[in-house]
């Protein structure tokens, strides 16, 4: 309703119901007025534009949907900046550009970022934030179809040959027969081509798929982010333009970004510019973070401005086709031995070749009729050329049975089940050859922190100089020390202290070391981490990492000036650097050398306890000297106990890699008690053996020569005060000893250890981004009993793939045999290419698959590692498969030359019994090979439903092979008695199998 109009009944605004009348009416036309000029000033000013053809220079918007809702909660930010220009400014480290936009404050400003409580952690929110700038994702190359898996299965060369072969027969036989019969025998080959062909496409598709999966789950990081004002980790892919990012040393950083705050933070930016030196990131001269780079050093927070396919790092990872089709070591020389193999069966066919062709020109071959196949000049061509097509046919079989093709995809079969089974077991593989190594492993050195010990700290003991603080430590404690403890605690730390109101619990976040420290200052000192930060200002910062064991900082005052030092670590280093003590009283007295030596066996006596001690120094500078880290003539404030109890499961799983015949050295930065003590618990080592030798310090390991750590290194198994290089130096000792070394890591580090190593095991809780990255294998709950899980894992991979050799060679070297014989000796082959390639199907395939998913037994881990040297084919594989194969070509050979007589049937039956009998004593010996050494193959069958169903599956699809695809496989079918022989010959191979197990060898 407008103000003309209104009723003088109604009253008008509530303010000016006292006013007069006309005073009223005057303001109303005023009010109009303004209106009415502001409307035509707006429209001048248009025409003017519109005349001039200029167009009016806006900053970037964004269109909302203004609902009418006056809750907070619906409200979503305007985001009115440029993405585009956001992504240049990081890309090309555009300073100039960054200082027009008004530096990082206003870009997160315009964000709506807050810089010390970050975005909001409202769904609503975040979704807008995705819609706008998009998400944290890259986008991948096509994955491959299942035609082009088809179309590399047809490329391999023994299936081109058979196909060519199957042609000719199809052609051939169609003249010779006409088309109602005549096509059986290459419309056969052909269909078990596109049998094999389909199988092995199937599984490789498979196994692409499983490769993706493992692949995404490798990528899926986890950054710690800062939302509503609290510390929380999300998934990588989480992560928005304008959320805060906490970065530490070793984090891979997950998107481009502004600095905001920190001190002496370092990235290594070789991954995108290809340059090895670290970067110095700051607020004046660099601020920019580009994603896929590295922290290597400080500590610090950054703005997120580009995510995604918007960053340099996202659009290169797009462009990468990650080959996913890894050849492991072990593939490799089954690749070789397949190889090597099917030369041997191309010189037998090329000989079996030149015999038969021989034997059908001189005349020495008879039809069924017992005439002579080829007289000169009187055989018809299309006869000869029958005749030399069925000779070729005949020699390519014998190249096609004695190629084991199913080796590789025995191989792919065993690692892809292995790794699916080690992911349900805490264990993810990042790269297949791993699996098959870590069954090899003759060593491992694992960390002591978060692997052995649960990395759950807490405070259990708090020393000032000499004297054991217990109970009401805050009141027994000097205000002057109680002061400094609460500056040395809150300023020097990369921790925080989240506490939403007063009566909830503090959420503490920060390495393992740091939480606990945090908490015991919070509940026991009282300690409000807000209060010291406000009251001084951070001048220099040294941030922890595992060369020095140590943190300092430099701090300022605001009300005085004051500069004061602190530094924190390990206690013997922080000792050393002091000069003098506080007291309980809060008085400063000097430590002689009696002194330092009594604060030295404090320090010895919490080690022994498995205490990481943590001492706190503290020193004032005065204003006319330089303003510098002091690290010298300090003062002791304190010291603290830090309990990691060991894991539960800890010493039953050195006790088992023991068994096995692995090696544990654990390397540990802690000092040599404390390292000492968790061996013992954790039984690395004997309480009461000599550890002389076995112990040692990093430092004398390093200043060892060549030659005593050579002679030494088998006898240490506890390294304490270790750098990074110690560690890597200890593996490469160990590799040039001859050892299969595998390292556990968890820190920016241990990546050149895990590197150097032959499988690198990294922690998925700790660990940073940089080790898991080095690492072929995550353990993901970061425990070492998942550590000895992945080694019976790696020992099962290889015992399953040598039980199928053994299996697989046993079935070539006897069709082989008996095709050559039966070739050379009557110029026939018993068993046709159709059968061979079904032979094949099922051996390979369904053997293959059958062996491959064995589960590892206890057994496993009371044998010793396998090592470099050791053969792929062991002397009892090679017993166990020569005994079968000779058996089977004996029998096979009888059934050959006096099967009609002994059987009294004809050529076909004679044929069809020594193909079922043949195709029966391959499901028999699978038993066999089941166990390579233990007699009692039956043993655990009954847990293995798989291996039983495929074994069903594979006597099924004989039965209808010979009762119902008469033509398809050239068979005819058998009578009960004639199943049963088959059965019964087949049979006898167990017995065989458990006689020839006493056979020593």
């Amino acid at each position: 309703m407008s103000l003309i109009n209104r009723k003088p009944a109604e009253p008008a605004m509530s303010d000016a119901e006292d006013m007069p009348a006309a005073k009223r009416q005057q303001r109303r036309w005023r009010s109009v007025f303004a209106t009415i000029y502001s409307a035509r000033t707006l429209v001048s000013l248009y025409m003017k534009v519109i005349n001039k053809k200029q167009i009016l220079r806006t900053l970037s918007y964004i269109a909302l949907d203004i609902h009418d809702n006056d809750s907070s909660d619906d409200r979503l930010p305007s985001l009115c900046v440029d993405q585009k220009t956001l992504t240049e400014v990081v890309r090309e480290k555009n300073l100039e550009t960054l200082s027009k936009l008004g530096g990082v404050k206003q870009i997160a400003a315009c964000l709506e970022t807050d810089e010390k409580d970050g975005i909001s952690a409202d769904q609503a929110d975040l979704t807008h934030r995705i819609d706008v700038f998009g998400a944290n994702r890259y986008q991948k190359p096509p994955t491959k179809s299942f035609l082009s898996f088809i179309f590399e299965a047809f490329k391999d060369t023994t299936i081109c040959i058979l196909l060519v072969c199957a042609i000719l027969s199809l052609g051939f036989g169609v003249k010779q027969h006409g088309i109602a019969d005549g096509w059986y025998d290459g419309g056969s080959i052909i269909f078990a081509v596109f049998l094999v062909v389909s199988v092995s496409a199937v599984s490789n598709f498979k196994q692409n798929r499983q490769f993706e999966k493992l692949s995404n789950e490798s990528g899926d990081i986890r950054v710690e982010v800062m939302r509503d004002g609290r510390r929380q980790f999300i998934s990588v892919f989480e992560v928005v333009v304008g959320d805060i990012v906490c970065l530490k040393i070793g984090d891979q950083i997950p998107a481009d970004g502004l600095f905001l705050d920190g001190h002496s933070l370092k990235v290594d930016e070789s991954s995108m510019t290809g340059e090895s030196d670290h970067v110095e990131i700051n607020g004046s001269n660099n601020p920019f973070v580009l994603s896929g780079t590295k922290v290597t050093d400080g500590f610090g927070s950054m703005l997120v401005t580009s995510v995604g396919m918007n960053t340099a790092w996202g659009e290169m990872m797009s462009s990468i086709n990650r080959d996913l089709d890894e050849e492991t070591p072990l593939q490799a020389r089954l690749n070789k031995l397949t190889s090597f193999i099917g030369k041997i069966g191309l010189a037998v066919a090329v000989l079996v070749l030149a015999v038969l062709l021989i034997r059908y020109f001189t005349g020495n071959t008879k039809d069924d009729k017992g005439n002579k196949e080829y007289i000169p000049g009187k055989t018809k061509l299309d006869s000869m050329m029958n005749s030399v097509v069925d000779i070729i046919s005949a020699a390519i079989t014998i190249v096609v049975v004695a190629i084991p093709e199913g080796l590789p995809l025995a191989v792919t079969l065993t690692l892809a089940y292995s790794m699916k089974q080690m992911m349900a077991d805490h264990a993810m593989v990042r790269k297949l050859s791993a699996c098959e190594t870590m069954g090899s492993a003759t060593t491992i050195c694992t960390d002591k922190t978060g692997t052995l010990t649960l990395n759950e700290m807490k405070v259990t003991e708090f020393w000032i100089g000499k004297k054991f603080m217990k109970d009401r430590i805050s009141s027994e404690i000097a205000p002057n020390v109680h002061e400094l403890l609460q500056q040395a605690i809150a300023l020097n730390t990369t921790g925080t202290v989240y506490k939403p109101n007063s009566r909830s619990l503090p959420e503490i976040s920060g390495s393992p070391t740091e939480k606990a420290i945090l908490s015991w200052a919070v509940l026991d000192l009282g300690m409000n981490l807000d209060e010291p930060k406000q009251n001084y200002e951070l001048i220099q910062v040294e941030a922890f990492n595992s060369e020095k064991k140590k943190s300092g900082v430099l701090i300022r005052r605001n009300s005085d000036g004051a500069t004061h030092v602190h530094w924190k670590g390990a206690a013997e280093m922080i000792v050393a650097m002091c000069s003098q003590y506080y007291d309980r009283s809060g008085t400063v007295k000097a430590i002689d050398d009696e002194e330092r030596s009594e604060i030295g066996t404090i320090i010895q006596n919490m080690a022994a306890k498995s205490l990481r001690c943590i001492a706190f120094a503290h020193t004032k500078i005065p204003e006319d000297n330089e303003q510098v880290l002091e690290e010298s003539r300090l003062t002791l404030l304190g010291m603290v106990g830090l309990k990691d109890p060991c894991r539960p499961g800890a010493r039953i799983a050195v006790e088992s890699c023991i068994d096995a015949g692995v090696n544990i050295k654990m390397i540990t930065g802690d000092n040599v008690f404390t390292a000492k003590a968790i061996a013992v618990e954790c039984g690395i080592l004997e309480p009461h053996e000599d550890m002389n030798e076995a112990v040692i310090e990093g430092v004398q390991f390093r200043n060892y020569s060549p030659e005593e750590r050579m002679a030494k290194i088998n006898k240490i198994r506890v390294m304490a005060r270790s750098s990074p290089f110690d560690k890597l130096l200890m593996v490469q000792c160990l590799k040039q000893n001859g050892h299969v070394v595998a390292v556990t890591g968890d820190g920016t580090n241990d990546a050149p250890a895990l590197k150097e190593a032959d499988i690198g095991l990294s922690m998925g809780i700790q660990g940073t981004e940089v080790a898991k990255e080095s690492s072929d294998i995550v353990i993901l709950d970061d425990n070492f009993t998942s550590v000895v899980t992945v080694l019976r894992w790696g020992r099962c991979v290889f015992n399953n793939i040598q039980k199928f050799i053994q299996f697989q060679l046993t079935v070539n070297i006897a069709a082989l045999v008996i095709n050559f014989i039966a070739a050379i000796s009557s110029g026939e082959v018993p068993l046709t290419a159709v059968q061979l390639l079904w032979v094949n199907l099922i051996m390979d395939t369904l053997g293959a698959l059958a062996l491959a998913t064995e589960r590892p037994t206890n057994d496993l881990m009371t044998k010793t590692p396998v090592g470099r040297s050791k053969p792929l084919i062991s002397n009892i594989m090679w017993r166990n498969l020569i005994a079968q194969a000779l058996y089977q070509v004996a029998v096979l050979l009888t059934l050959q030359f006096r099967g009609k007589s002994i059987f009294g049937v004809d050529e076909k039956v004679k044929n069809t019994l020594i193909f079922n009998t043949f195709v029966l004593c391959q499901v028999f010996n699978e038993f066999n090979a089941r166990k390579l050494e233990k007699k009692n193959i039956f043993k655990g069958l009954h847990k293995n439903n798989l291996f039983l169903g495929i074994v069903g599956i594979t006597i099924i699809l004989q039965v209808v092979m010979v009762e119902f695809l008469k033509r398809f496989a050239n068979t005819q079918r058998l009578d009960w008695g004639q199943w049963g022989a088959c059965i019964g010959i087949a049979a006898l191979s167990w017995p065989l199998g458990w006689l020839v197990k006493w056979i020593p060898v």
